[in-house]
């Protein structure tokens, strides 16, 4: 279940509750100073944490309108839908051999495909012989993936059906076939991650977003990366949905000390333990990683019109599998996760081409 946001009044005394927060008045001219620095209300005080007592490097922090407007600049729109739809995707990157989530069947409306065949569904009751055809045909699923074609940012239009809910949950596939005859959805295996990860959290897939830039000089470099997880029993990792993302320090695939979920969401709570396994965020180890990097690499090759990208990436059983590219990616999470961009060596090249530095 999604969290609901916490209203105005609720963050302030959150806010004022906090122990860890700076004075009041170094707030007060810090959020001046850099009222005068952005030449703009520095509006991303607060969501970036920079009220924390520990951060001292407030300008290494943008402002989220700044950062948006940089994917319009880096990214041609001519085949930015080669991303955003995920069946494009999954057609664009299957002839490169990159591994990706297998697609079992997928719709537009009432019209249905699975491998070579396409038919039409009109009721319910044909919805749900349809699915259990799809798991008679794959013994070894206990669930699947059900997620809108376009459009599933944030965690939403995304669902996970088991198996044993054919039979059980009856009201599910009744509202998952009015849902899905709306529009267009993919419906995938359900990845299985590996052991070291379900340690730290088995309750969702837990996946790395990099992002990813491709210099004047067609050299391609990641900027950062982070690990999001859910910290309930959900089964997506998003912030947006209630969830925590962890910076990843790219040299040795180790997470760093403090986890960070939504402003809104959560208030001000940084969390440097899974509070559900108990795991310590710092310095556990990413498993495949060096893999998984190699892996962002190879995909951002294919995509020379897209300059600045952000991943999705789960590191399966057997090895790193890639979820989705997005060109219009939230940078400002990587922003947070890494520490303030204006630090990171690889951001500062990507400043240099529109002469901000």
């Amino acid at each position: 279940m999604i969290k609901p946001g916490l209203s105005n009044y609720s963050l302030i005394i959150d806010l004022l509750k906090d122990p860890d927060r700076k004075s009041l008045l170094r707030i007060a001219k810090e959020i001046v100073l850099l009222t005068f620095y952005h030449r703009s209300l520095p509006q991303h005080y607060f969501s970036r944490y920079l009220f924390k007592k520990g951060v001292t490097n407030v300008k290494d922090y943008f402002p989220s309108a700044f950062l948006y407007n940089l994917k319009s600049f880096f990214n041609d729109k001519e085949v930015i839908e080669v991303l955003e739809n995920k069946l494009y995707f999954d057609f664009y990157y299957g002839q490169f051999s990159v591994s990706l989530p297998r697609i079992l069947m997928y719709n537009h409306n009432r019209m249905f495909v699975i491998g070579k065949s396409s038919f039409t569904i009109n009721s319910t009751q044909d919805f749900k012989l349809i699915l259990e055809q799809l798991f008679k045909q794959n013994l070894s699923y206990d669930s699947i993936i059900i997620k809108r074609t376009y459009g599933s940012y944030g965690g939403k239009k995304i669902f996970k059906l088991f198996r044993n809910q054919l039979i059980t949950d009856p009201g599910i596939i009744s509202e998952l076939y009015t849902e899905v005859i709306k529009a267009g959805f993919l419906f995938q295996e359900t990845v299985i991650q590996h052991p070291e990860l379900n340690r730290l959290n088995p309750s969702c897939l837990n996946t790395i977003r990099f992002d990813t830039f491709i210099g004047a000089d067609g050299k391609i470099e990641i900027i950062s990366g982070y690990i999001r997880m859910s910290v309930s029993n959900y089964h997506v990792d998003n912030v947006s949905s209630g969830g925590v993302f962890v910076g990843i320090n790219l040299e040795n695939g180790r997470l760093k000390k403090y986890g960070y979920s939504s402003f809104r969401k959560s208030g001000v709570k940084v969390l440097t333990t899974h509070p559900v396994t108990n795991i310590v965020f710092e310095d556990f180890n990413v498993p495949l990683f060096q893999q998984a990097k190699e892996l962002v690499i190879k995909a951002a090759s294919f995509m020379p019109g897209l300059r600045l990208v952000g991943w999705d990436m789960a590191i399966g059983e057997s090895g790193p599998v890639l979820i989705e590219g997005n060109s219009d990616y939230e940078i400002a999470g990587n922003d947070l996760a890494d520490g303030g961009y204006r630090a990171n060596v690889t951001f500062r090249k990507v400043l240099s081409e529109i002469n901000y530095l």
